[in-house]
């Protein structure tokens, strides 16, 4: 029984974190994104192998990104150029960034 409820109430706060991603504004993101096409390109598009691309990326999957690079919880070899420019974001202006890059089509 513990591990039902356990799950349900992980199942619900997933819900509840992907319907806060879907209130991005796009629009509002584009207007954000320009630090981050330094790294990643004008179009979400990364012309440098060790640099994701963003565009068509799942709008969840981009805005729990940003959210652990906040957080620090996210490590890795660019970890820190990433914690201190997600430090800057609000969590809307993390929603927004998801929206615009999700929106974009993936092969640029």
């Amino acid at each position: 029984m513990k591990k039902s409820v356990k799950a349900m109430l992980v199942g619900v706060g997933a819900l509840a974190a992907a319907s806060a991603w879907a209130e991005g504004d796009a629009a509002a993101g584009q207007a954000k994104s320009a630090v981050c096409a330094a790294c990643h390109g004008a179009n979400g598009i990364s012309a440098v192998p060790i640099y994701p691309n963003l565009a068509g990326q799942k709008e969840a999957y981009l805005a729990n990104v940003l959210a652990a690079y906040k957080s620090k919880e996210r490590q890795g070899a660019n970890a820190a150029v990433m914690w201190g420019i997600a430090a800057s974001l609000s969590e809307q202006d993390i929603a927004n960034l998801a929206a615009y890059y999700a929106s974009l089509p993936a092969g640029g």
